[in-house]
C-alpha cells in the first residue's frame, strides 16, 4: 500500500469517527478515540457490507458511509461492553 492510500485510509476514517461521535451521542471517546474508532470502523463497515452482499456507491462518499456506518457498530458494541463491565 503507498503512502497516499494510506492517507486516503486515514483521512476517511477521521471523518467516518467524527460523524460517529456525532451520531451515537453518549458513547463517543473523544475526537482522537473517535478519528481512531473510524479508521478502524472503516475495516468494520467494509467487511459487514461485504458479508451482507450489500453494495454502496463507489468513490470516497460510498467509502465514508461505509465507514461511518461501521464506526457507529463499533462504537455501539463498545459502549455495551462498558456498560456491562461497569
Amino acid at each position: 500500500m503507498t503512502l497516499e492510500g494510506i492517507l486516503i485510509i486515514c483521512l476517511i476514517g477521521g471523518i467516518a469517527g467524527w460523524l460517529a461521535g456525532v451520531l451515537v451521542k453518549g458513547f463517543g471517546f473523544g475526537i482522537v478515540a473517535n478519528i481512531l474508532v473510524g479508521i478502524i470502523g472503516a475495516f468494520v463497515g467494509s467487511w459487514l457490507f461485504g458479508v451482507l452482499g450489500i453494495s454502496v456507491a463507489g468513490g470516497i462518499l460510498g467509502s465514508i458511509i461505509v465507514a461511518t456506518i461501521g464506526a457507529v457498530v463499533l462504537l455501539l458494541v463498545i459502549g455495551v461492553i462498558r456498560k456491562a463491565t461497569r
